[in-house]
């Protein structure tokens, strides 16, 4: 709320150099910020009284949004990649899998690591878990299992973060 949208009684005002003028009316308060070439701004409206600032209300409006802007540009989003590996994969299929799943968790990302079962392979599925325990072994010195192994129809899955 800015200027004449203030309908409080008393407000605490706070001055364009940030110090504290005391509780005064609104009205008063207005007619300081009038005198001064500035908005009149509520700054904390669920006060008790609610806090107003003296200031330039489209520069304050452009800080804002310059520091949201900042706020949006360092913040890191984690992506989930995925690595699919089948249960009778070989040793080396499974160290190119794990370069593969290397550079995904240096990236930052965290890793998906999916065994997919296929027709007879569904009646051997708890025998091919070593597959992702080897795979978790080889990742073990960048990596830890966030999600232990896990069956989901078809597949079992298991999720990796880098360690920190």
């Amino acid at each position: 709320m800015i200027n004449e949208q203030i309908r409080d009684r008393e407000v605490r005002l706070i001055g364009p150099d940030g110090a504290q003028l005391g509780i005064v009316s609104a009205r008063e308060a207005m007619a300081k910020a009038q005198e001064a070439g500035l908005d009149l701004v509520k700054i904390a409206p669920q006060a008790k009284p609610p806090v107003c600032k003296i200031i330039d209300y489209g520069k304050y409006r452009y800080e804002l949004a310059r520091k949201e802007k900042e706020a949006r540009k360092k913040q890191k989003t984690i992506d989930v990649k995925e690595v699919r590996l089948s249960p009778n994969i070989d040793t080396n299929d499974l160290k190119t899998k794990v370069n593969a799943a290397r550079k995904f968790l240096s990236k930052g990302d965290r890793v998906k690591v999916t065994l997919r079962f296929r027709g007879r392979e569904m009646a051997h599925m708890s025998s091919s878990k070593h597959v992702l325990d080897d795979f978790a072994d080889l990742l073990s010195d960048i990596a830890t299992v966030e999600k232990a192994p896990k069956v989901e129809g078809r597949s079992m899955t298991m999720f990796l973060t880098e360690k920190r």
